[in-house]
């Protein structure tokens, strides 16, 4: 199911881009309370197992294959009785990674095309992951590096994994009290930033404000070498990045536009994205979400309701119920 640009604006791009049937300006706080499970589609699901318990140092929750109802809700009924792993950081918390197996998508590259391209997971030491991650199956991409040109005391790195993820890997080496970061807990921590790129930042972070009351921070120009040497385009080539917090601290979305010429993501027909596919978020409460749902609310989730939708760029958002 290979779209073009024009072809998906058509289809999604002019309602979604518009926002939700109702703005949430009210609500005093983010409906989205923070991340849940970040999902990965995955061509060899038994890799992705592999290298995330062995260096992330993350445990299997479960293995299994993917309910009917489950695929349904997603809007990928082919992705029905495909197995996937589910897996938790070593701090045991309950934020998961899960990977679920999908056909090869030909040609398809990493930080390319429009949806979900990154998970960012907290570490506590960045330079000495790197020093594993070197030696591994993972390709590195970029960093250690301090953020902001060195000037910031988070430190960052950056790598693709065997399904054409990407993962960011974030810690603070200031004063951890003070940071916005979460602490790791453990070397590695949890997932605590999706990443969303798109055709417009101003318009993807308008949308999830208007829907879920998330505070609408300010985007502002940046060079994001990752981008630039995934897309060919020269190095410093300045991109428009912005960033939203979810209700939770050490829960966000970042925003990065994508230059014209990308596109949203292939796939394998009635399948999940390849590569970063779905990011799930928890909520009080499903009936306090105004977007159309692809599907009516499930109870795959020991019990808890959940239901998903296609964001502004096309991108899988899942919304699973936890009051907290």
């Amino acid at each position: 199911m290979n779209l073009t640009r024009k072809q998906f604006l058509a289809m999604a791009g002019a309602a979604a881009l518009t926002g939700p049937k109702r703005l949430l300006a009210e609500d005093p706080a983010p409906v989205i309370s923070r991340i849940k499970y970040s999902t990965i589609g995955a061509p060899d699901v038994d890799a992705v197992e592999r290298l995330y318990t062995t260096l992330l140092g993350h445990t299997v929750v479960e293995k299994s294959k993917v309910s009917a109802a489950m695929a349904n809700s997603w809007g990928t009924p082919n992705t029905a009785g495909r197995p996937f792993v589910l897996m938790r950081p070593a701090t045991g918390e309950d934020v998961l990674i899960r990977a679920v197996e999908i056909d090869p998508v030909e040609g398809y590259e990493a930080m390319t095309t429009w949806g979900w391209n990154s998970f960012e997971i907290i570490v506590n030491d960045v330079d000495d992951l790197h020093e594993r991650m070197l030696k591994s199956e993972f390709r590195h991409i970029g960093g250690p590096a301090n953020l902001g040109g060195g000037t910031s005391p988070i430190r960052a790195s950056q790598y693709i994994g065997p399904a054409e993820e990407v993962l960011y890997f974030n810690c603070e080496t200031g004063d951890r009290s003070k940071s916005q970061l979460p602490d790791p807990g453990e070397d590695v921590g949890r997932t605590n930033i999706f990443v969303l790129a798109g055709p417009s930042v101003e318009k993807a972070m308008a949308f999830y404000s208007a829907a879920f009351g998330l505070p609408k921070g300010s985007s502002f120009p940046t060079p994001i070498g990752v981008i630039s040497r995934a897309q060919g385009l020269p190095d410093g080539t300045i991109f428009t990045m912005g960033f939203s917090r979810l209700r939770e601290r050490g829960n966000a979305i970042e925003f990065d536009e994508y230059p014209e010429g990308t596109g949203p993501r292939p796939r394998a027909e009635g399948q999940l994205p390849p590569g970063n596919a779905i990011a799930s978020f928890n909520v009080d409460s499903l009936d306090a979400v105004n977007v159309d749902f692809i599907a009516e609310p499930i109870t795959e989730y020991r019990g808890k309701r959940s239901a998903a939708f296609l964001g502004p760029v096309g991108e899988l958002v899942e919304l699973i119920e936890e009051k907290r």
